[in-house]
């Protein structure tokens, strides 16, 4: 067997170990029912929810607090599910610009006792640039390492 040989062997397989690595790093989309579920379970792996931030008649958001003078890396908000269960979100981040104009949110994290604790938001927001297009961004919390 010649030595190119050997080297594509060995690359094909540096290269199905990579993948076969991150997809079970991979988070799955889920209900806060599901959310809970898994953690009743004992997993702890991050999932993805989806859903929109909950709003009275007026179309303002309710159930929101954020006060950057008392700690600006705190931030919660009550998220409605794909199944219409509502659930406080905690962020240990500052509130996401645009935050408030956001059509729909994706939530990466884990359930917690009676909250669901993000790393991560993504918004979908309505473009700024051309109608009826939606924008998303993506914003992770920032915390230290001890």
């Amino acid at each position: 067997m010649k030595l190119s040989h050997i080297f594509g062997i060995v690359v094909i397989a540096l290269a199905i170990g990579i993948i076969v690595a991150t997809a079970g790093d991979a988070s799955s989309y889920v209900t806060f029912k599901q959310a809970t579920a898994l953690a009743q379970d004992g997993d702890d792996k991050m999932i993805h929810v989806v859903g929109k931030v909950k709003k009275d008649a007026q179309g303002q958001i309710v159930d929101m607090f954020y006060n950057p003078a008392i700690d600006p890396n705190h931030f919660e908000f009550t998220l409605v599910d794909n199944d219409n269960r509502a659930q406080k979100v905690v962020y240990n981040s500052p509130k996401p610009q645009d935050f408030d104009r956001s059509e729909q949110i994706v939530v990466i994290g884990a359930m917690q006792g009676d909250h669901f604790q993000c790393n991560k938001i993504l918004l979908k927001c309505p473009s700024k640039y051309q109608d009826g297009k939606l924008e998303t961004t993506e914003h992770e919390a920032k915390t230290a390492q001890l």
